[in-house]
């Protein structure tokens, strides 16, 4: 009898919040594998951040290869907020200097977003930038998308072989892990 090829197992995502604001989400199953992949968790991300209330400010996220305490069977690791570009929550320099993040996320909420198209109304949007090491031949790969808060997906790109100074979010992005 031939063993039968087992499915890929799923990505699971979930977000969580604290005193009512996006903290992060929990990754269950696998790792998102393909740049694909992870611009489809981004489009769920931007889609949580169109929530009204739930993101008051652009906020970074890193993936952490960490479990949270009593983790649910499955669980692989996290995406946790890990501050803003400005003001009282800014990410400091040299904040990624000890761990570098095997990615980074970027979520811009509806009022710090200007939409792809005119006629809509309530669109977050987010970038998503999983670094390469491009000296040993391994690009830069990003995702972009937006979502309206129907979740509504208005906007999704992406690329590989990316130079991080052409757009301002993976430039913010790449100078946070170069700090």
């Amino acid at each position: 009898m031939e063993a039968q090829p087992s499915s890929p197992q799923s990505v699971e995502v979930s977000a969580f919040q604290a005193d009512g604001l996006l903290s992060g989400f929990v990754v269950s199953g696998r790792w998102p594998e393909t740049t694909l992949e992870w611009l489809k968790f981004l489009v769920l991300a931007v889609r949580v951040a169109s929530v009204p209330g739930l993101l008051p400010m652009t906020t970074v996220f890193s993936v952490r290869e960490e479990l949270p305490d009593n983790p649910h069977p499955g669980t692989v690791g996290l995406v946790l907020s890990e501050g803003t570009f400005v003001g009282d929550t800014a990410l400091p320099p040299g904040h990624f200097a000890d761990h570098q993040p095997a990615g980074l996320f970027v979520l811009h909420p509806p009022s710090e977003t200007t939409p792809a198209l005119p006629e809509l109304d309530g669109v977050a949007s987010g970038c998503v930038l999983l670094p390469g090491i491009p000296h040993l031949g391994l690009d830069h790969r990003a995702g972009w998308a937006q979502a309206d808060h129907t979740g509504a997906v208005t906007s999704m790109v992406t690329r590989a072989g990316i130079d991080p100074k052409d757009d301002a979010d993976t430039a913010v992005l790449a100078m946070l892990l170069a700090a």
